[in-house]
């Protein structure tokens, strides 16, 4: 369960301002159909989320226990410090022409500016520290919805109104804080 939890919420902190929450509000100001762009999301995610979850679980098991602490506690710290640099949208070609319908579109669009972006890394290093690939991958992915279902719903209004800024400190903290935690191996004193 823990898993869950700190996944749910790593991730839907981390996407506040993120491009794929920007992207969402793009979509969703394009196309005006959020039924078809939020299942394009969750599909998209859920599909990315999964293989990131593999390739933590993977890692695990290519690693001994010495080495994965160090290799999980500093990615931590790095994604700390890369959530405090802000996003931005480089490009959306595919919301210019819905080429494979709002769906098609959303899907391909989202799964693409997912691909090594901070929340698909965050996934594998949390599959990896937690040993848990359902529960890491329907996590991040609740996360992910967490955050992008109202910017498609809200819009562009709900955007300008949250501190963007303090939530992804706050995010950075607590992925800081997981990554003490791993290099201190705070965990495995507790049987966790």
């Amino acid at each position: 369960m823990e898993s869950l939890i700190v996944s749910t919420g790593v991730v839907a902190l981390a996407e506040i301002g993120d491009k794929t929450q920007l992207l969402s509000l793009l979509l969703a100001a394009r196309f005006r159909r959020p039924a078809p762009i939020i299942l394009g999301i969750f599909a998209a995610t859920l599909l990315n989320h999964a293989g990131a979850g593999a390739l933590g679980a993977w890692i695990t098991s290519w690693l001994g226990p010495q080495w994965l602490r160090w290799v999980l506690g500093v990615s931590f710290l790095v994604m700390a410090v890369w959530m405090l640099v802000p996003d931005k949208l480089e490009a959306a070609e595919g919301a210019e022409r819905p080429r494979f319908g709002v769906f098609g579109t959303t899907f391909l669009a989202f799964f693409l500016a997912e691909m090594g972006d901070k929340t698909q890394i965050a996934t594998v290093a949390l599959a990896a520290q937690f040993a848990a690939f359902i529960p890491v991958v329907a996590g991040t992915t609740l996360g992910m919805m967490i955050a992008n279902v109202p910017a498609v719903l809200l819009g562009d209004r709900m955007s300008h109104q949250l501190p963007v800024r303090f939530i992804h400190a706050l995010a950075a903290l607590v992925m800081a804080l997981l990554g003490v935690a791993t290099l201190l191996g705070w965990g495995e004193r507790w049987g966790l």
